[in-house]
């Protein structure tokens, strides 16, 4: 393996593609930020299977040799589909989250994500076959994405006040694990873990990556990332220089609308 492609609505993916390269200096990858069409939790499962379906198109004509959806939202609708359709591996990121969840908790596990992620029941379905009758809060938390995608940090009173409502009605409740179901939300992890002193916050693009690290030491390249996006967004590029230390100004390269 020497190219992964990696698509995503937008910036979240970004925080995936970050967790894999720290696992696989040497792999080449490319990146696919849909910002034309972000973000896809609005969406219905067709729509958004149509939409992975042109993202994985366009990273396997770049050479992928294999495809991460870094997209909670994504997986839910399009992960057993790619795999049917695609002769390179696809892997997703709702399994991984979902077995280190249980593998961490002790008691209750809330799931923040996108109002389509949540109404796939995907996490609810893998949960409660890894452990049946466990206690699970699933909170669509939509209006994060945006805010995300509009550069709005974290320490920012709408930002903190967003992430306190979505939160509220697991306040009080036993749980002691909360999966960051979209991939958007690691980048508001800090003020996520402060208004829930004590709860374990589970990643879900390190999830994968922890995963695939055998899979990723092997990979072999030049250790090259290309960044793509469907169109042009400020915040995208200011979240690829705040995570990626190494991108050069510049870097970010609009494909257009697929």
């Amino acid at each position: 393996m020497k190219k992964i492609g990696v698509f995503d609505s937008g910036i979240g993916g970004l925080t995936v593609l970050r967790a894999l390269r720290r696992r696989a200096p040497r792999a080449d990858f490319v990146f696919l930020g849909d910002l034309a069409r972000v973000p896809y939790g609005v969406h219905d499962q067709p729509t958004i299977l149509s939409y992975a379906r042109s993202d994985a198109e366009f990273l396997l004509s770049q050479g992928a040799d294999a495809i991460v959806i870094a997209c909670n939202t994504a997986t839910a609708a399009a992960l057993d589909a790619l795999r049917e359709e695609l002769d390179v591996p696809v892997w997703g990121v709702i399994a991984p989250a979902a077995e280190e969840a249980v593998r961490l908790s002790r008691g209750g596990i809330a799931v923040m994500a996108t109002e389509a992620t949540v109404r796939s029941g995907s996490y609810e379905r893998t949960l409660r076959a890894l452990r049946p009758g466990g206690e699970y809060h699933f909170l669509p938390c939509q209006k994060l994405v945006s805010l995300i995608e509009r550069g709005v940090p974290e320490e920012a009173e709408e930002a903190v006040e967003q992430c306190r409502a979505y939160l509220a009605p697991i306040v009080g409740k036993s749980v002691d694990t909360l999966v960051l179901g979209c991939t958007h939300f690691p980048l508001y992890s800090g003020a996520i873990a402060s208004l829930l002193p004590g709860v374990k916050l589970v990643d879900s693009g390190e999830a994968l990556a922890g995963q695939l690290s055998e899979i990723l030491r092997e990979a072999s390249g030049e250790g090259r990332t290309d960044y793509c996006v469907t169109a042009r967004s400020e915040a995208f590029e200011r979240a690829v220089k705040r995570l990626d230390g190494s991108a050069a100004p510049g870097c970010v390269r609009c494909v257009g609308a697929l």
